[in-house]
C-alpha cells in the first residue's frame, strides 16, 4: 500500500458555515481516499462536519480539541 495522502485545511479564525464550506471545497478538488484535516476555531464545527460527513458518505475518522482548535479528520469515500 502507498503513502496516505493527508491535507489539511485551516479554517481557524472562520465561524459557521465557514469550516464546512472549507471542508466541502477541499474535498471537491482531492482524490478518493484522501485524508482532510480540519482545522477550526469554531466550536460548532465539532458537532456540525461529523453530521454532514456522514450524510455525504465520507468516513468520519477523528475529532479532537488542542488549545482552542479542533482537528477533524474525514476521509474521502467518493
Amino acid at each position: 500500500m502507498g503513502e496516505q495522502k493527508i491535507t489539511i485545511v485551516d479554517a481557524t479564525g472562520s465561524f459557521c458555515p465557514g469550516p464546512l464550506m472549507e471542508l466541502i471545497a477541499e474535498l471537491k478538488d482531492t482524490e478518493i481516499g484522501t485524508i482532510v484535516e480540519l482545522l477550526s476555531s469554531d466550536r460548532g464545527s465539532a458537532q456540525d462536519v461529523p453530521v454532514w460527513v456522514r450524510k455525504v458518505g465520507h468516513e468520519m475518522l477523528g475529532s479532537e480539541e488542542k488549545d482552542g482548535v479542533w482537528h477533524i479528520r474525514v476521509r474521502k469515500m467518493k
